[in-house]
């Protein structure tokens, strides 16, 4: 595996005036984690160097759970799903004895955890169908306005990572094109990432399940049905990168196993500078401190792989000055 970045002391000289007369990473303590990421960045947009890559290939992917905003104590959009089998159950009354509708109605999370990831997706797919794509996208919207998290009482939107926030400005600001690459549904996230990210609803790869063309009352529609069509996560994501992105990124930032893939792809066998970076949560007290264990954004594998693939580990304790927007 080659280094991050050829010539380090070179390149330890153009980060240098950065940090020190225009620090574009501000929440970011001094250290070598971000004196990486300055450093591949100047690698790559210093015209001239050997380095150098052109602006169309600047491509940089993001996860979102857990590396752009927070994913505990559950993933923000399994906490939507839950909130509508609460709000569909008038509807469905053969959820009151049904698994898993049945553990939701009554906050048995033993029970649904007892369901598996097929339970999950049998939630996702009833929740989420039945409906047009833009009756979808007003009921996210509606959720996201009025849904608070239950250990910061905050808004979902606001409980993003300001230094993750800052990364993307940074990178936007050199000619990168930034795009999340999530396992999360894309219209669950399309309606919102542009003002909370300014990644536009086009640069969003995700989960989807299928749509179907109808003429309704007169007027053409998206009706989501309840088939999954193409799940974003692991293997996935250098599928979805391919099909939506077309072009293989050269930086790639996620925080668990789900996004192992997505790093090797961007980093492993490819010429030139290339940056892989895992978020590792290490702060339990403004935010959470988990890894291999967790039941939601696991990093096990990806954490044993960092050394060897030559990838960064953002401590989110020792790496950030403050994790969300004040």
């Amino acid at each position: 595996m080659k280094p991050l970045v050829p010539g380090l002391a070179v390149a330890l000289a153009l980060a240098l005036p950065a940090l020190a007369d225009d620090d574009p990473l501000p929440s970011w303590n001094n250290g070598d984690t971000k004196t990486a990421i300055i450093t591949f960045v100047e690698s790559v947009t210093s015209e001239g160097s050997e380095t150098y890559v052109e602006e169309d290939a600047r491509i940089a992917t993001f996860d979102n759970d857990g590396t752009l905003w927070v994913e505990q104590p559950m993933y923000t959009q399994l906490a939507f799903a839950f909130d509508r089998v609460k709000a569909m159950a008038d509807e469905h009354p053969e959820w009151k004895t049904t698994q898993p509708f049945q553990a939701v109605l009554e906050d048995d999370m033993k029970a649904l955890g007892g369901s598996g990831e097929k339970g999950l997706l049998e939630i996702v797919a009833a929740t989420h169908s039945g409906m047009s794509t833009e009756e979808f996208e007003k009921i996210t919207s509606q959720w996201l306005a009025t849904a608070k998290h239950p250990r910061f009482d905050r808004p979902y939107t606001e409980l993003v990572y300001q230094p993750m926030l800052e990364l993307i400005d940074y990178l936007q600001d050199n000619e990168f094109e930034t795009f999340i690459v999530s396992g999360g549904g894309i219209e669950f996230m399309r309606p919102w990432t542009e003002e909370i990210y300014d990644i536009p609803p086009q640069q969003v790869v995700g989960s989807s399940i299928t749509t179907e063309f109808k003429m309704v009352e007169g007027k053409p529609a998206l009706m989501r049905t309840d088939k999954i069509d193409f799940i974003d996560d692991k293997a996935g994501k250098p599928v979805g990168i391919n099909s939506h992105i077309g072009r293989r990124p050269i930086a790639a930032f996620g925080n668990s196993d789900g996004d192992f893939e997505m790093l090797q792809y961007t980093t492993i066998g490819a010429d030139g500078p290339r940056l892989g970076a895992f978020v590792h949560h290490t702060d339990g007290v403004r935010e959470y401190a988990y890894d291999r264990d967790s039941h939601f954004g696991k990093l096990d594998k990806g954490l044993d792989a960092v050394k060897e693939n030559g990838w960064l580990l953002i401590d989110m304790k020792s790496d950030w000055k403050t994790i969300f927007p004040q």
